[in-house]
């Protein structure tokens, strides 16, 4: 044996060892990105059904918007109609009814009057 034939057999073992020592990181990078593959699928097989859930609320959601919206005008429009019949009744009736009520107390005040002075006379 020549010594270029055990260089050459220094330098084969040499990158043989090479080879195996990083054939081992490999060996567990191509673990993790399996078990990575896995995760990702599962996540995806979670995933679907919560986003179909999603949407079907989104589009629950809207039709409860909808009848949200039906029962505000509603109620603006009671509101404006209590509005309008409180103008009509206080037109209407309350000046007379304060007129009423203004009489009275007048009423009232002379009859107290007049029960105070034939009290005091007595």
């Amino acid at each position: 044996m020549s010594v270029g034939d055990v260089a050459g057999l220094i330098a084969a073992i040499a990158f043989v060892l090479l080879v195996g020592f990083l054939a081992v990181p490999l060996i567990k990078l191509g673990r993790v990105l399996d078990e990575t593959r896995t995760s990702v699928k599962e996540i995806t097989d979670h995933t679907v059904p919560v986003l179909d859930e999603t949407a079907t609320l989104v589009a629950s959601s809207n039709g409860q918007l909808a009848n949200i919206d039906t029962v505000t005008t509603a109620a603006a429009q009671v509101s404006e109609n209590v509005s309008a019949l409180t103008s009509l009744f206080a037109a209407t009736v309350g000046s007379p009814m304060i007129k009423v009520a203004a009489f009275s107390y007048g009423v009232r005040r002379a009859l107290s009057g007049l029960a105070a002075s034939a009290r005091r006379s007595r």
